[in-house]
């Protein structure tokens, strides 16, 4: 029997190890694992892609040229996280840009990208009541000022350039949640950093008053031509001095006879006979 004992005490052992030793460590496992896992940082959302964004909104082409500059792809990636407001001009108004395109810089092909967007998040509703200039991605300080004039009519909002005589007008939201807005816009922006300002208009010539109608009465009369006097000539090829008449009368009057004196001699005359 004392040989017994000892083995039963064993086995109660293993028996209390089984039913509640490994219950209890599974479950302080399972709580830490618990634990381990709430405090797994969540990763942020990814920034959206604003090329894709606009290539989806009817603006592929300025997409297109915005990811074969460097420069400019960058800016607007890094802008996109402190929020920007971007405006980018349709296919067709990029198609009929792109001789003037091609004629620029690298460096100036990246500034007239960065144009069309500012560090700023707009709602549409913000732009409506923003009338004024606006600095731009591509504003550098005092040397390179890069901004353009946000201006609204009723519902449209246009945006205006010294360099184009007419303004660029929203045509629809290709993309609004904070921090990004992108609009759709129907021309592209010119700079006048880059492009000859436009000659403003000259002014209209002052109105010309017009001739005094004739009358009624009047209406239909024929004048004759007016004659204008010619210049008086010498007084010598007009007519004899005063004093020369004078003395015509006077050697008239002495020695000239008279035509009714003479005149009257025939007929004395005659009578004498008779």
């Amino acid at each position: 029997m004392r040989r017994r004992f000892p083995l039963a005490a064993t086995a109660a052992a293993a028996f209390l190890a089984v039913v509640v030793v490994l219950p209890l460590a599974s479950a302080a496992t399972s709580s830490g694992s618990g634990k381990a896992k709430a405090k797994a940082p969540v990763a942020p959302p990814a920034p959206p892609n604003i090329t894709a964004l606009m290539s989806k909104g009817g603006c592929k082409a300025f997409a297109s040229l915005v990811e074969k500059s460097p420069d400019a792809l960058s800016a607007f990636q890094s802008a996109v996280e402190g929020g920007v407001t971007a405006f980018c001009p349709t296919d067709d108004a990029v198609r009929s840009f792109m001789p003037s395109y091609k004629n620029l810089t690298a460096d100036g092909k990246a500034s007239l990208l960065l144009f069309h967007a500012v560090p700023v998040y707009y709602t549409l509703g913000g732009l409506k009541s923003s009338n004024g200039p606006m600095n731009t991605l591509a504003t550098d300080g005092s040397a390179r000022n890069y901004n353009f004039t946000v201006q609204n009519v009723g519902d449209q909002v246009s945006i205006r350039t010294e360099a184009s005589d007419a303004a660029a007008r929203v045509r629809s939201t290709v993309y609004d949640k904070d921090p990004v807005a992108i609009y759709a816009v129907d021309a592209v922006l010119e700079p006048v950093e880059l492009f000859e300002p436009v000659e403003a208009p000259a002014p209209a010539p002052a109105p010309v008053a017009d001739a005094p109608r004739a009358s009624s009465k009047s209406k239909g009369a024929r004048h004759p031509p007016r004659h204008v006097a010619d210049a008086p000539g010498p007084a010598a090829d007009d007519a004899a001095p005063a004093d020369q008449k004078k003395n015509a009368k006077k050697n008239a009057a002495a020695g000239g006879p008279c035509p009714r004196w003479l005149a009257a001699i025939p007929a004395a005359v005659a009578a004498a006979l008779v």
